[in-house]
């Protein structure tokens, strides 16, 4: 039995351009079934004619066009369109007239901009051309009819205006949201990095106080400077954890640190009066940074 959900799911991975000759072909096949013959758009009432070899190269235009309309709207909608103006030039009026409108609102959903009005300029005196030459063939219809029409071609061409404003005001809003969670996370862990060293800080502060006075008491000196050293060990691990969550990459970034840190380290401790010995072996490897 066939997995419908995964079906429909192998379906959505697809290439978009893959999607779209799917139902170009589809439309084309559609326009050869005789029951649907001469049931697409007439413009004109001119008088139907059989297909011909004109007639197939009008569908192949028509139909195959949709492979790119989401890729290169523009392109798509001028084959379309001069599909369509041979289609009802013509007479055939085959089923794959309704591939304008498809084009014409894929357009108006991809193209922004100066393209956006040009594409509407063209198309817009391309249809006034195509409605001058279907009444030089002496079609039946009134101005009337050729603006209704038009004005139904303009309420496809706002649709697909209407929902790329959409798109784009909920890609804004998603955006909006994002950086706004980004933002409280960072203020939670800041706070969170601000207890911790405040609670640190102080507890060190507070047993190296306390020591002062345990001088009599080498034990128990002892163990309050052991106390120091863990409280201290406590607070770079959980300051660690913290840098982690900020910034995953920082671990890897410290341990590539140069080694003059490390000797800048053993001079502190030699000024605090402790005497430390530090031994380097070996070559130190030479680091390059960008330039400013």
């Amino acid at each position: 039995m066939i997995d419908v959900l995964r079906v429909s799911d192998l379906w959505r991975r697809c290439d978009a351009t893959v999607r779209d000759l799917s139902f170009a072909l589809l439309l084309g096949v559609l326009s050869l079934v005789p029951a649907l013959d001469g049931h697409g758009t007439q413009l004109g009432t001119i008088a139907p004619r059989p297909f011909d070899t004109l007639a197939v190269g009008a569908v192949l235009l028509e139909s195959l066009s949709l492979t790119v309309v989401r890729r290169w709207p523009t392109v798509c909608l001028a084959l379309v369109g001069l599909g369509f103006a041979i289609d009802e030039l013509r007479g055939y009026h085959s089923i794959t007239t309704i591939a304008l409108p498809i084009a014409l609102f894929s357009a108006a959903v991809h193209l922004k901009g100066c393209r956006r009005i040009v594409v509407a300029v063209l198309s817009s005196a391309g249809y006034v051309a195509l409605a001058v030459g279907l009444q030089h063939l002496g079609a039946s219809e009134g101005v009337g009819d050729f603006v209704t029409f038009y004005l139904a071609l303009a309420a496809v061409w706002g649709a697909g205006g209407w929902l790329r404003t959409f798109r784009r005001a909920e890609a804004e809003r998603r955006q909006h949201i994002a950086e706004a969670t980004r933002s409280a996370e960072r203020t939670r862990i800041a706070s969170e990095l601000h207890d911790v060293v405040t609670h640190h800080v102080t507890a060190m502060v507070v047993q190296t106080e306390s020591a002062r006075y345990l001088t009599a008491n080498p034990q128990r000196l002892d163990e309050a400077l052991a106390a120091v050293a863990a409280t201290g060990r406590r607070a770079i691990g959980d300051l660690r954890h913290l840098l982690d969550l900020l910034n995953p990459d920082h671990g890897s970034e410290s341990s590539t640190k140069a080694i003059g840190d490390l000797v800048a380290l053993v001079e502190q401790i030699r000024q605090a009066g402790q005497p430390v010995e530090f031994t380097e072996e070996g070559l130190r490897q030479e680091t390059t940074g960008n330039p400013g």
